[in-house]
């Protein structure tokens, strides 16, 4: 185990325990700025997002006591590539990411997933509803059908009008309404040697194996601190494939000077580039954001992603 995996081991535990002697109340309207300069997001518990969730039709949870994130997963979808059908946890994802800063201003990022057909319906939807679009990719270099993937990012005073026109959005596609958890259960794979090449424990959600890693460096937007629930993370998912195998999909989201020891890691480990592209319009500082694909025995490619994650500042996302 190298210095940055150690590092990563303590820097998991220390969240752990920092998550414990923290606590959510309510709006701070004298939050700081942050060190490298930026607003800070308000505390906020769920009550002061049910506007959203009721706009929305569909309920979040707060994360690290600021963003109310509500995940949209595709679960109507039926995506194949590579002749793997692709769960909607693996990268079939939507989210759609709330925080409130000083002065009762609200951010509102997120990620869609939409069918080439529902694609300019949603684009049209964006616009209409004054919603920028600030990104349009893939995620999987071979699809069927064809799948695309569009970022979006609002402000305002208003968090309810943001999140009805998200929804005249979300109506534009098939998103079907928020899922009840189900239970983790079982994910098929050697998840302790796959922990142990990526410094620290997944979580199993939906049959799939995930890690997240945030930045250590203060990441902001527009002047606002943009806390790691926002989406500006390293996501790494696992999807059993059968025979210890797995097929992998996520993104890694580096900084410039990151970008060439990410790629020239994950080629290392037999692991393909999909996309590298920018998420945001005007992030400080500007992050790049890297999609990666391969289906092979899950400990050989976790360590390759490892090595990569050392290659980045980062640190497991409590």
């Amino acid at each position: 185990m190298n210095v940055n995996t150690s590092l990563r081991l303590l820097a998991a535990a220390g969240a752990v325990l920092l998550a414990g002697a923290c606590g959510t109340g309510g709006q701070d309207a004298g939050a700081p700025a942050a060190a490298g300069g930026g607003q800070k997001p308000v505390s906020t518990t769920a009550r002061d997002w049910k506007g959203v969730a009721d706009a929305l039709g569909r309920e979040g949870k707060v994360m690290g006591g600021t963003v109310y994130r509500v995940a949209l997963p595709r679960g109507d979808l039926k995506v194949t590539s590579y002749g793997v059908q692709v769960k909607a946890g693996l990268a079939l994802g939507s989210y759609a990411a709330f925080a409130r800063y000083p002065g009762g201003q609200n951010l509102a990022m997120g990620d869609l997933v939409v069918t080439e057909k529902e694609l300019p319906k949603v684009t049209d939807a964006l616009q209409k509803a004054g919603i920028d679009q600030t990104a349009l990719h893939k995620h999987l270099l071979a699809q069927t059908p064809q799948i695309w993937w569009t970022h979006f990012h609002a402000t305002g005073t208003n968090q309810e009008k943001i999140a009805r026109g998200l929804k005249a959005v979300l109506d534009a596609t098939g998103t079907p309404p928020s899922a009840k958890p189900t239970s983790p259960g079982p994910v098929g794979l050697d998840t302790r040697a796959i922990d142990k090449a990526l410094g620290t424990k997944g979580t199993s959600e939906g049959g799939i194996y995930k890690f997240t890693f945030a930045h250590n460096q203060t990441i902001t937007a527009h002047g606002r601190v943009l806390p790691p629930a926002m989406g500006v993370t390293t996501a790494i998912n696992f999807q059993p494939t059968g025979g210890g195998k797995a097929a992998i999909n996520g993104d890694f989201a580096m900084t410039a000077g990151e970008v060439q020891k990410v790629i020239k890691a994950l080629r290392a480990g037999g692991i393909d580039i999909v996309e590298l592209h920018n998420h945001a319009l005007d992030d400080d500082p500007r992050l790049f954001y890297l999609h990666f694909w391969a289906n092979d025995n899950a400990v050989k490619l976790a360590r390759g992603l490892g090595h990569a994650v050392d290659n980045q500042d980062v640190k497991p996302a409590g």
